[in-house]
């Protein structure tokens, strides 16, 4: 059978959330490594698919998605599966902390990461930046572990949700990034619920089969390290 989906990908990348979630749908796809170092990302023939040059896409037979909250969205009503349908008395719960969890936790995230893109080269502008960001980092998970408190089955519960997988990832990264920076504002302990879901996530065979694909290790939410992949690279 022909794959359903083509997903450009770079290891220990958003990415990572899309392959979860195709492999939490039970959909064949294949994958396209995007060789960052190699510059890939500011390639034509990459820019034709996304033209701000991030990762990841997901070309389907409607044509090349990007941005990672559309992305997971899309999958998840177009299967049926990973969030509440259009009619569904949850939806506009998720929808909510979807577009929160992409447009503002994320966006934070890659501030954190990358603050030469926002405020230059001086290290001491960026140390301002980063303790700013981080205590926003810090009441993001701290709202956000409360409202897994109020959730009906789409955050934090037994079966994953598009919420848990992106969740997951972004955590993962707060735990890892930027090397070389003192992380103690993020603690998995602050967040008792969401710490539970990430446990939980190991167990699942759809995270096994990343972990294999990606070089992850066997705790990659509790207790992440750097990825190992068996190629390409993650910056």
């Amino acid at each position: 059978m022909t794959p359903s989906y083509r997903l450009h990908y770079a290891p220990d990348n958003a990415s990572l959330i899309i392959r979860l979630a195709l492999i939490e749908l039970g959909q064949r796809f294949e994958t396209v490594l995007v060789d960052r170092r190699g510059g890939a990302l500011d390639g034509a023939a990459y820019r034709r698919l996304n033209p701000h040059g991030l990762i990841p896409v997901l070309e389907t037979e409607n044509g090349a998605l990007f941005e990672t909250g559309a992305i997971l969205l899309w999958l998840s009503d177009r299967h049926g599966a990973l969030a509440p349908g259009v009619d569904h008395p949850g939806r506009a719960w998720v929808l909510k902390w979807l577009f929160f969890v992409s447009n503002t936790l994320h966006a934070d995230l890659r501030v954190l990461f990358y603050p030469h893109k926002y405020i230059g080269a001086d290290p001491t502008h960026q140390d301002a930046l980063y303790e700013g960001i981080s205590s926003r980092l810090k009441t993001h998970l701290a709202r956000i572990e409360a409202a897994a408190a109020e959730s009906t089955g789409w955050l934090a519960a037994q079966n994953p949700s598009i919420l848990d997988l992106y969740l997951a990832c972004l955590m993962r990264w707060m735990a890892l990034y930027p090397e070389g920076r003192k992380r103690n504002w993020f603690e998995l302990a602050d967040t008792p619920r969401l710490a539970e879901m990430l446990a939980r996530l190991e167990e699942r065979p759809s995270v096994v089969q990343a972990q294999q694909a990606e070089g992850l290790g066997m705790t990659p939410f509790t207790s992440p390290s750097p990825a190992q992949p068996p190629e390409g690279s993650a910056t």
